[in-house]
């Protein structure tokens, strides 16, 4: 019965956590003083770390350098540690309060962290799989840890109500005709999924994004967002939130959620601050195993930043501000999707928009909203066709007209006349350069004599991401490929040298931002009769290129001997 007794009252020998061993063997703590604190700490479901800190069994500082020395972790002392220049963003809030962790760089793909418990493996885990980076450690003393953790961060749910608030504008549950089911309704209140929507809109607005795609496959769900023109992933949520959350973007803006075959539409707005609304363009698309949905992030603030922060070169900007000075003529902005049209577009109009003005705009749909200009969304079911809004345009009394994109012969001709006919006429086309937007134009079936008399300038762009100006590092590239870039033996004087990308906190792997590589191409008498005689886009080059006018490559060359972007980034987004 004795040795019965004596069982019972003696607690059995448990396993410590590696922090407990770790200190144990360094003779920091006695066993039984480590394995009470653990079942305090299990019972409770609360921190060992903590616990060992707060009961004063060791220090903090001992705690620190017994860790460092048994786990091999460089040893980090916060008080040196400038707080003011620590990167936001890259972590949400909600983890590093959750597990002490405090993120003080990142370089390349790999994230630099500071945590005072080293062995938590679950931590690391959850990390790598919301940033999809990896973690380099240092260790740091947990309560100077905790009070830095805790005074720079907020929870996910708070962050969300004070940026959000209830900012998005549910006007309805969902448009006209839907046929909403109540299972369709559990869906879109689903409180998980309207967590995880919010998450994503801030963070691409955080992170700077111009697009988020959700995109669901037959085992995995994924959501990616571009940034400085790159595709990154961003989480993999289960596949099972696909419906639901699908549900949730068409109603906030405003889609038929019972439709699920054909693609569609839509927007929806969310505030940031007292004063800023930003707009969010959606397109839903069927694919084999579910909707994918595009969001793309239009800022109106980016329409006012001024030309000058679009990265026109002056002789460039010149030529632009003479065309749209001029009182009729066409203007015409082309390149790619997601080249910037739209933004050099508006930025022309913010120039243009006095009060003395009457301007008009056709576009699908409108990506920016401009106070002082009428908008008008084009609908092609409804009849409301870009040929048919420039018709009722030049009804409306108009001094200056953007058109959103010319797809047909009617809106070109309608335009072509519009600018013959005492009007300024802003428009854009999906061409390579601004040569072969003529012969485009020509396959069109537009006559050479009306693109000569009405096409004033052409400006063919590019976005190219831009160096970070924190890590950027002289390269060492050989001059036979330089002269395959493009450069000429006399540029390679050895007074410049190009920089390449490095990666810092500061930045996405070397680049922060986008930068406009231009071709500003006007068209002088000497073009004109090249087009009257039917001339080809290769003489219109040869041409403009006598008249100093810039190729793509050229003007991107110009930005490498700027330092402002690299040769391996011109190289990609242009052709010569």
């Amino acid at each position: 019965m004795a040795s019965v007794e004596l069982t019972s009252r003696t607690p059995p020998t448990i396993p410590l956590p590696g922090i407990g061993r770790a200190l144990i063997s360094a003779g920091k703590i006695e066993q039984e003083t480590a394995e009470a604190i653990y079942r305090k700490t299990t019972a409770a479901n609360s921190s060992f770390i903590a616990e060992l800190v707060g009961s004063k069994a060791v220090s903090s500082k001992d705690l620190a350098y017994t860790l460092s020395q048994a786990f091999g972790v460089p040893l980090l002392d916060l008080d040196a540690v400038d707080m003011s220049k620590l990167p936001t963003g890259l972590l949400d809030a909600k983890i590093c309060t959750e597990y002490r962790v405090l993120v003080l760089g990142k370089r390349g793909n790999r994230l630099m962290l500071a945590t005072a418990d080293p062995s938590d493996k679950h931590a690391a885990e959850r990390i790598k799989f919301s940033t999809q980076m990896g973690c380099d450690w240092v260790i740091a003393e947990y309560d100077k840890l905790s009070k830095i953790v805790e005074a720079h961060t907020v929870t996910a749910s708070e962050a969300m109500e004070e940026i959000i608030g209830d900012d998005f504008e549910l006007e309805e549950s969902a448009s006209e005709g839907s046929a909403e089911t109540p299972q369709a309704t559990a869906d879109v209140e689903d409180a998980p999924v309207v967590r995880f929507l919010h998450k994503m809109l801030l963070d691409a607005f955080n992170m700077r994004a111009s697009d988020l795609h959700f995109e669901p496959y037959e085992q995995q769900y994924r959501v990616r967002f571009r940034i400085d023109g790159e595709l990154r992933e961003i989480a993999t949520p289960p596949v099972a939130i696909k419906d639901k959350l699908a549900s949730r973007i068409k109603v906030i803006s405003r889609m038929d959620i019972s439709e699920k075959r054909v693609p569609q539409d839509g927007r929806m707005k969310l505030k940031v601050g007292a004063n800023r609304v930003i707009d969010f363009r959606v397109s839903t698309l069927p694919t084999l195993f579910g909707e994918k949905i595009v969001i793309r992030i239009l800022d109106p603030s980016s329409a006012k930043l001024g030309i000058d922060a679009l990265g026109y070169e002056p002789e460039e900007k010149g030529r632009l501000l003479k065309a749209i000075s001029r009182p009729y003529g066409m203007i015409l902005v082309t390149g790619p999707t997601g080249s910037g049209k739209t933004v050099s577009l508006y930025t022309c109009l913010n120039l243009l928009n006095q009060p003395g003005v009457n301007i008009a705009t056709a576009e699908d749909p409108s990506e920016i909203n401009l106070p002082g200009v009428n908008q008008v969304n084009v609908n092609e079911k409804a009849g409301l066709t870009f040929a048919a809004a420039l018709k009722s345009f030049l009804r409306q009394d108009p001094d200056i007209i953007m058109v959103g994109e010319i797809r047909d012969l009617e809106t070109a001709d309608i335009s072509i006349k519009a600018a013959q006919t005492g009007h300024l006429v802003l428009s854009t086309l999906h061409t390579n350069d601004a040569p072969t937007t003529l012969t485009r134009m020509r396959n069109m079936g537009i006559q050479p004599f009306n693109i000569a008399s009405s096409v004033i300038l052409i400006t063919a762009q590019r976005l190219a991401r831009r160096l970070c100006t924190e890590c950027k590092l002289p390269a060492d590239v050989p001059e036979h490929a330089m002269l395959d870039a493009g450069f000429k033996p006399a540029e390679l004087d050895g007074s410049w040298k190009p920089y390449r990308a490095v990666g810092c906190s500061a930045c996405n792997n070397g680049y922060k931002g986008r930068l406009g590589i231009y071709q500003v191409m006007p068209i002088s008498e000497e073009i004109q009769r090249i087009i009257l005689r039917d001339g080809s886009a290769m003489d219109i080059a040869a041409q403009a290129e006598l008249e100093g006018v810039r190729s793509l490559r050229q003007s991107g060359l110009h930005k490498v001997k700027q330092g402002l972007t690299s040769l391996e980034e011109v190289l990609a987004v242009t052709n010569e």
